[in-house]
């Protein structure tokens, strides 16, 4: 079959999806079980699908697909229910009021208490966990201090974007070096420096975005452009100069905290200068209440992840499955976000004093929550890798590739595309790092601006990645308006991976 018509069969399970989402606005689960269904008739009659040179029959090929995407959903569904639990903890509690109150008191701007919540919090958690966490934790904190929903989800979509190359303290840039060899702070570098010029577009569109959604509460408000500006610097300087001279592992963790906390502090000094900060009415002993969940995930992360010895007896414990020698998973349980989640949660229950009346009753209206957003995980995922074995994925970007020297620039998309379908910028990265490192010595080009530019683009992706898309409407309340949020976050996702392909092709014409 001649390479355009392949790529253009392969890529129609993604139109379709796209379309029916963006245009009809159908949900993610009928628009996702549309397109499992469309790919696997592609699959089984034009690709294929089930061969791969096993001798493997295409029933035990979409077999073994289905239940690699269980498995997949089910370790997802163990990040979104423990953050669901602490969100109904909070609610109950009374913990989400007093953070209320204490953002409004950094400022009742709601373009400041975005920025600080879903820029520079949910940067931070991107870097200590990632894997959905910001979404999972940071679209609730901004419902409760007034936002709606959609506007909620779309805000830290956009907001934890550029931290994703270094989340989950570096786990994507790791991948990439053990597929290419390359090191791994050399790649940091390089993708760093993809992000530091372009990060501030995120920011920006970001506070546009509070300006539209939320037009009564700007009457009388100037601009804060400058202090995006300020927000963005004190991000994106600590971050490029670790990743630049220390590696992969906490440039978007310590760029988050270093700058979130120097954020507030300047802020608030400033407003001080004025005359204009009111004395907080929330006690010490409140503040710690209200925060204990993200306190305790706090210190259980940095120790699980910092401390070699814990690291190294938590990923020790490890569930593995094979089946027919082509399809597998794998998990860490006890290194996993989700026990961490989970930990948190009760961990703060138990410091608090809760009653187990109100633990139960967060934990059940959580599992209730969990029945809708199941199938729309199951649909996506399994579409994903149906299109990943019967080799369609790979076909879209040996199709790209062919472009030649405009390459650089589509490199990002490509990036994005393994994010989409995978739900992951580290399995994308695996995905197709080695596919970038070959395509560039195969144009006779530099192999590690490529290679960055596959970090940039994925971590670009997750803006749009079906699965953070779910489990942001989950955390919040949303049915059935998945279509209406992909469609918003897509043109940032597009603008931004465009801004990196114009800069890979101006590094190498450099």
């Amino acid at each position: 079959m001649p390479l355009a018509l392949s790529a253009g069969l392969s890529a129609l399970p993604i139109v379709t999806i796209l379309g029916l989402m963006l245009i009809w606005r159908w949900s993610a689960a009928r628009a996702g079980l549309a397109g499992l269904v469309l790919a696997l008739a592609l699959a089984w009659l034009l690709f294929g699908f089930g061969q791969g040179g096993r001798d493997l029959p295409a029933t035990r090929g979409t077999a073994g697909a289905l239940l690699e995407a269980v498995f997949i959903s089910l370790t997802i569904l163990w990040i979104i229910f423990p953050a669901l639990c602490i969100h109904h903890l909070q609610v109950r509690t009374g913990a989400t009021d007093h953070i209320r109150a204490l953002l409004a008191h950094v400022s009742d701007d709601p373009r400041i208490v975005a920025i600080v919540v879903a820029w520079f919090f949910a940067l931070f958690l991107e870097g200590v966990a990632g894997f959905g966490t910001p979404i999972a934790l940071a679209a609730p904190l901004l419902v409760g201090a007034g936002f709606s929903p959609i506007t909620a989800v779309i805000l830290v979509l956009i907001g934890h974007a550029v931290g994703v190359s270094f989340g989950a303290v570096g786990t994507p840039v790791m991948a990439q070096e053990a597929a290419t060899g390359l090191p791994g702070v050399q790649i940091a570098a390089a993708t760093a420096a993809y992000h530091a010029p372009l990060g501030w577009l995120m920011l920006m569109f970001m506070v546009w975005l509070v300006a539209r959604a939320r037009p009564e509460d700007m009457a009388g408000r100037g601009p804060v452009w400058g202090w995006a500006l300020l927000a963005g610097g004190l991000f994106l300087l600590p971050y490029y100069l670790i990743a630049r001279f220390i590696g992969p592992e906490l440039p978007t963790l310590g760029g988050a905290l270093i700058g979130g906390v120097a954020f507030v502090l300047i802020h608030r000094a400033w407003y001080a200068r004025l005359g204009q900060v009111e004395a907080l009415s929330l006690s010490g002993r409140q503040i710690v209440a209200a925060s204990l969940p993200y306190l305790v995930l706090l210190g259980l992360i940095l120790v699980s992840r910092l401390v070699p010895p814990v690291t190294d007896a938590l990923r020790s414990i490890e569930w593995s499955w094979r089946y027919a020698d082509v399809f597998s998973g794998r998990i860490q349980p006890l290194y996993h976000p989700g026990t961490l989640l989970f930990l948190g949660f009760l961990g703060a229950a138990w410091m608090r004093r809760t009653p187990t009346g109100v633990v139960w009753e967060a934990m059940r209206l959580s599992a209730i929550q969990l029945v809708g957003v199941t199938l729309a995980l199951l649909a996506m995922l399994a579409l994903a890798r149906v299109m990943l074995h019967a080799d369609m994925i790979t076909t879209l970007a040996t199709a790209a590739a062919s472009a030649g020297g405009i390459w650089p620039f589509l490199a990002p998309f490509v990036g994005v595309l393994g994010s989409f379908v995978t739900g992951s910028a580290t399995a994308s990265n695996i995905l197709f790092s080695d596919f970038q490192k070959a395509t560039a010595e195969a144009l006779g080009k530099p192999v590690l601006p490529l290679v960055a530019a596959q970090g940039f683009g994925a971590a670009v992706g997750n803006l749009i990645c079906p699965h953070n898309v779910i489990a942001g409407c989950a955390t919040v309340g949303l049915k059935d308006r998945e279509g209406e949020i992909l469609a918003r976050t897509l043109i940032a996702c597009l603008v931004y991976a465009a801004c990196g392909g114009a800069l890979a092709l101006w590094v190498y014409a450099a």
